[in-house]
């Protein structure tokens, strides 16, 4: 596998669609969430962390669906971790802590970190991201 590298796309948006999304989307049997996904996406990139596909790959129930996820992901862009985004994240659990505030997974602040070093729109159904952004000038929507 390719890992594909994050292009510029000039006025088009490079969006990071988290793991709480996607998980609905892929279960979604009616399309309604995948169609609310893309009536939001529009003709913006959406790219993944290797989180994403952990995350994914690891709610797999049977073969035939690890498979197809597998097929799936590997056509996917990602973005990648630098030398110190793992520092950052760790900085990003540390501040909030320090604030009193508690997100529920540092796996959380390493995604937030990545959309923060890509300058990616977060798009999520985790409260995490929100009190990650108030310490973070994260660009999240919740879905």
């Amino acid at each position: 596998m390719t890992t594909s590298t994050i292009k510029s796309y000039g006025a088009r948006e490079m969006i990071l669609v988290d793991t709480s999304v996607w998980v609905d989307v892929f279960r979604d049997a009616t399309g309604n969430e995948r169609n609310g996904l893309r009536t939001v996406l529009g003709e913006d990139n959406v790219v993944l962390t290797r989180f994403n596909q952990l995350e994914l790959l690891q709610g797999a129930r049977e073969e035939r669906e690890w498979t197809l996820l597998v097929s799936y992901l590997d056509g996917q862009e990602y973005l990648e971790a630098g030398p110190e985004t793992w520092r950052n994240a760790a900085r990003i659990f540390f501040e909030l802590r320090r604030r009193g505030l508690t997100v529920r997974s540092p796996i959380d602040c390493c995604i937030a970190q990545l959309a923060l070093e890509h300058d990616a729109l977060l798009i999520h159904r985790d409260r995490d991201f929100k009190t990650i952004a108030d310490v973070r000038a994260l660009r999240q929507q919740r879905l």
